[in-house]
């Protein structure tokens, strides 16, 4: 397994857990949040499944967007499930560009992001954008222990 293909491999397991997450969220309890200053469930649901297209959009312009229009903007929100869904074609278009670098890329590609304080490797980028993810979907298990719904078992 190459470079490439464990990166693959990271945005694939952190999405599986933080799907198992997400769907164990009641319906009713999407809404829910631990104070008046924290996103919903769902908004971060949103957040990280929004972030990951910029993200994405970032690293083919090798740095931050000037203006970013974001299809998530003109969503509804629902269900997880059709924020999943509506999300499905960037999630694949992310990961076919992640399989279109080759390896010396992951050093080579600066992603240049000083607005936002920071320059990084492609590779060290990417291994950011997942952490991202991971980092939210802890929040989320903190949400439903504070909201005392029970949680799924992510270490599987």
């Amino acid at each position: 397994m190459n470079s490439i293909e464990l990166i693959i491999l990271n945005f694939i397991e952190v999405r599986r857990r933080s799907i198992k997450v997400w769907t164990a969220i009641p319906q009713e309890k999407l809404q829910w949040k631990p104070d008046d200053e924290a996103m919903t469930c769902l908004e971060m649901i949103r957040h990280v499944l929004e972030s990951e297209h910029y993200y994405h959009l970032a690293i083919q312009n090798q740095g931050s967007l000037a203006v970013f229009d974001s299809p998530f903007d003109k969503q509804p929100f629902s269900t997880v499930n059709a924020e999943l869904e509506f999300a499905e074609p960037y999630r694949n278009r992310f990961l076919e560009t992640i399989r279109s670098f080759s390896e010396k890329d992951l050093t080579n590609i600066k992603i240049d992001r000083s607005d936002a304080g920071y320059i990084r490797d492609l590779g060290d980028m990417l291994l950011r954008v997942a952490y991202h993810e991971s980092i939210h979907t802890g929040q989320l298990l903190d949400y439903l222990r504070t909201a005392g719904i029970p949680r799924p078992l992510v270490w599987d």
